[in-house]
């Protein structure tokens, strides 16, 4: 009886194994720059009956916090720019800050990071606190028991890299460096990820003569970026992979490192079309459980940029339209945010993907025998 329990058990895992969803790795932004966005509890309604299990805000709203009461849904809270010199300045400040909008939900709410500062560069005045700021919110979720709990970091935009091509040449630029490098040794200390907002949009529309919109898209085309042993079919991998050479040479070559905000514009600018967005959505979210070149099979945990249009965003056009659903709340874009679908698959998946598939589910047959012999 024991030995069945056990195959049982290895016999339910294989198969998860087999038929795991991107429900554990996508998450969406929940942006409220917008003035006619659904009540928070229809939009918390909202991800719960399309399974999207991961939420992000940029501030603790109040309202969003008492709607998720109850929910399954983790929630990745920010630290609004503008507060991040108070806290660095006041270990007081923090542990209140902790206590207002952490603590008192901590039973009821599930909240996995809190990110000080989304997209601070050097040259910002916030720059110089932005260290410090993570300290003092930190030691207050030690002095409420939440540390091993809940982990802190911060957001970096992609252009903090000095250089990203090719990608083994990813290295931070010299101007960040002094920001970024405590930031860095904090994350590594606490075994927390590193947050990376990661447009491949972006980087198209600032060199679309010499990248492929296919290439930017995760859409089959002839672009292929060979970088030693490793090769690149698509724009996303290639920038990752650059963070991750980034990180190594600053000898953080383990760090974690989370997509905290990725998306396509459906509106507004240069190739901003329902199409291209569909197929960049779509795209993102078969891939991201193949993990890049250079870390492979290892589910990317990521969050689509956003959940709604935000008519108040600016000011490029673009930035009002990067929305999956409508403030109507119907969904913009027929698209699944889990892949159990064999037709959902896009056309380039990893050939070494399909190979540990397949060697899974012989596994899972050849328990499945013993288990009847049994």
């Amino acid at each position: 009886m024991a030995l069945m329990q056990t195959l049982v058990g290895l016999q339910i895992l294989l198969l998860f194994h087999v038929l795991g969803t991107t429900a554990q790795s996508i998450g969406v932004c929940y942006g409220t720059v917008a003035d006619n966005l659904p009540p928070p509890k229809e939009v918390v309604d909202l991800y719960e009956a399309n399974g999207i299990e991961k939420m992000r805000i940029y501030n603790p709203d109040p309202s969003i916090i008492e709607a998720l009461k109850g929910s399954n849904i983790e929630l990745v809270v920010g630290v609004p720019n503008e507060d991040i010199q108070t806290l660095a300045t006041s270990e007081p400040s923090a542990i209140q800050w902790v206590q207002n909008n952490i603590q008192t939900h901590i039973n009821y709410v599930k909240f996995r990071y809190i990110v000080v500062g989304n997209e601070i560069m050097p040259n910002d005045q916030q720059a110089q606190f932005i260290s410090r700021a993570m300290q003092n919110i930190y030691a207050a979720l030690v002095s409420f028991k939440l540390h091993t709990k809940i982990k802190v970091s911060t957001a970096i935009k992609l252009s903090l890299l000095g250089s990203s091509y090719p990608p083994s040449q990813g290295s931070f630029s010299p101007s960040s460096y002094s920001y970024i490098k405590p930031i860095i040794s904090f994350l590594a200390d606490k075994d927390a990820p590193l947050l990376v907002n990661l447009y491949t949009y972006f980087t198209y529309i600032g060199d679309p003569n010499d990248i492929n919109l296919d290439f930017a898209l995760f859409s089959p085309s002839n672009t292929t970026i060979k970088d030693g042993k490793y090769e690149y079919h698509n724009l996303f991998d290639a920038s990752l992979d650059a963070v991750y050479a980034a990180l190594e040479k600053l000898d953080a070559p383990n760090l974690q490192v989370v997509v905290s905000e990725s998306g396509w514009p459906s509106d507004g600018g240069s190739a901003a079309t329902v199409l291209n967005a569909k197929l960049y959505y779509q795209n993102l979210i078969q891939h991201v459980t193949q993990g890049t070149p250079k870390r492979p099979n290892q589910a990317l945990e990521t969050y689509l940029f956003a959940m709604f249009d935000e008519d108040l965003k600016g000011p490029a056009e673009t930035e009002r339209h990067f929305g999956l659903f409508h403030p109507n709340k119907n969904l913009k874009y027929q698209i699944s945010f889990t892949s159990c679908s064999e037709s959902d698959v896009i056309p380039n998946s990893s050939p070494l993907s399909m190979k540990n598939n397949v060697v899974y589910y012989f596994l899972f047959l050849l328990f499945s025998y013993f288990l009847g012999a049994t």
